[in-house]
């Protein structure tokens, strides 16, 4: 299997890598073999799966909380 080298590694950023790593019981090296694959091998989401989620989340949407005339006075003002 092939290695590499990370070298010049921020302060900050390692730290956060640590960190995350020990909240999800890996070394080091594994969480950053993780960051990488969520961030280079993406999961493949199915269109009727994404629509599904997205009816679920409308679901849970009070619709009492906006009306019409805020969403116009959010796009009058720039907002939206």
């Amino acid at each position: 299997m092939p290695a590499i080298t990370v070298k010049n590694i921020p302060e900050t950023l390692y730290n956060r890598l640590k960190e995350a790593a020990s909240a999800h019981h890996r070394s080091i090296n594994s969480e950053l073999i993780h960051c990488l694959e969520q961030m280079l091998l993406p999961k493949r989401v199915n269109p009727s799966e994404h629509l599904q989620r997205a009816r679920e989340l409308r679901k849970g949407i009070d619709t009492n909380l906006v009306d019409i005339e805020d969403i116009q006075d959010a796009i009058n003002e720039g907002r939206a």
